[in-house]
């Protein structure tokens, strides 16, 4: 018996021993305190962390391990787990601070696990020292912030970079198409050159025979009684500069409208004075018996542009009489309502095909009826521009073999 009990006595001092051991060599830092919170054992690690003996620390309680600010609330948590203990980490996801003898603090993880001996029940606490991974981690959060920061840099400079690529695109786009208006805008300048060559080669060449054939005749009536002959070849000759002028004067219109020179400049003016006058300028181009007929509606006070009204009315006028035969009214309306004025030029002549109506303000265009009549296709494409200066509206209506309505509708300023 004495043997067994020997060897028992020497079994159980080996395992307190490597207990001992196991205390004081842990790379933790252990704890154990009692019931009433007083530290008991302090391994040698857990006094490198704290800075404290083994003396200067039993027998006191384990708040003095605590920052202040928790100390308290801390007395309180440790009296309600002595009444429910069990193995469990302390402060589950929250962060947790232990306070060294110099008052410095230092981030923790805590394990407590209950035990019980003779002598009474106690808590052992296991504690790490995690300020190197708290480094870790704070490096770790601040080259995630510093990545976040230069991607968020890098994208703003690749939306930027877009931006200035989109931009220049843009930029590139625009040229090229400013430089296909151009391209296009010369052909149509060549275009019309050529047109004009052709135009001006067919309609020049029969007035002008006219006038030489005309004046090659006044030549030879020399006596008093071949007067009557002589005015009306001279009458002749007039009526052909006429239409040469109107020519002319369709090509340089549309030359200066290519090219931005006409303005539109609203003058304040009374509109029948203004009609009325024209319609005396237009009686010398007018055939035999041939009548303008003017009437107006409203305030005769108006504010357009007087100068591109004229050519508008002359233009349109002088169509009107062109294509309708001699002792045919043209009439000519003007009204005023509010912020519109309105006008309108009505013939009797030849009308235009309905098939040709969606054409008549293309430039160059004829209308296939107009026949021997002379013209240039630039007329109504001119007046057409003139509105569109003035800010306004035309529209046309027609009928074969009855007659052409031409209505303006412009802002009073």
């Amino acid at each position: 018996m004495l043997e067994v009990f020997i060897q028992q006595t020497q079994a159980m001092r080996r395992h307190i021993e490597m207990l001992d051991a196991l205390f004081k060599s842990a790379t933790e830092g252990i704890i154990v305190v009692d019931s009433w919170g007083a530290m008991q054992m302090i391994n040698p690690k857990a006094q490198e962390l704290f800075g404290y003996s083994e003396e200067e620390l039993l027998d006191k309680k384990i708040e003095i391990l605590i920052p202040q600010r928790y100390a308290r609330n801390h007395v309180n948590h440790r009296m309600n787990y002595a009444q429910h203990p069990h193995a469990r980490s302390m402060g589950s996801n929250l962060e947790l601070s232990a306070r060294r003898r110099d008052n410095s603090e230092f981030p923790v993880e805590v394990s407590l696990s209950p035990f019980a001996t003779s002598d009474g029940e106690y808590i052992v606490s296991f504690i790490i020292d995690i300020s190197m991974r708290k480094k870790q981690e704070e490096a770790l959060l601040e080259a995630h912030r510093q990545i976040q920061s230069l991607n968020a840099d890098l994208e703003e400079r690749v939306q930027l970079r877009t931006r200035e690529l989109a931009h220049a695109l843009e930029e590139i786009e625009q040229s090229k198409q400013e430089v296909m208006r151009a391209l296009e805008k010369e052909r149509q300048l060549n275009d019309m050159k050529t047109k004009f060559v052709t135009i001006a080669s067919h309609e020049f060449r029969t007035p002008l025979a006219t006038i030489l054939s005309s004046a090659s005749l006044i030549g030879r009536y020399t006596h008093a009684e071949e007067d009557e002959k002589r005015q009306k070849h001279v009458q002749r000759i007039k009526s052909t500069v006429t239409n040469l002028t109107e020519i002319l004067n369709d090509f340089l219109s549309l030359g200066k409208l290519e090219e931005g020179q006409i303005r539109n400049v609203p003058i304040v003016f009374p509109v029948t004075d203004f009609c009325k006058e024209l319609v005396d300028e237009l009686k010398s181009v007018c055939k035999e018996n041939q009548q303008i007929i003017y009437t107006h509606e409203g305030d005769s006070e108006v504010c357009v542009d007087r100068h591109l009204l004229k050519n508008v009315l002359i233009n349109l006028l002088s169509n009107a009489s062109k294509y309708s035969d001699a002792g045919k009214q043209i009439f000519l309306r003007s009204s005023k309502k509010e912020k519109t004025i309105r006008f309108e030029v009505q013939d009797q002549g030849i009308g235009i095909p309905e098939q040709d109506q969606a054409y008549v303000f293309d430039r160059f265009f004829r209308a296939h009826n107009s026949g021997t009549i002379q013209g240039t296709g630039l007329g109504l494409n001119i007046v057409k521009k003139y509105i569109q200066l003035m800010q306004g509206e035309i529209q046309l209506t027609s009928q074969l073999n009855q007659g052409t309505t031409v209505s303006l509708d412009l802002p009073n300023c």
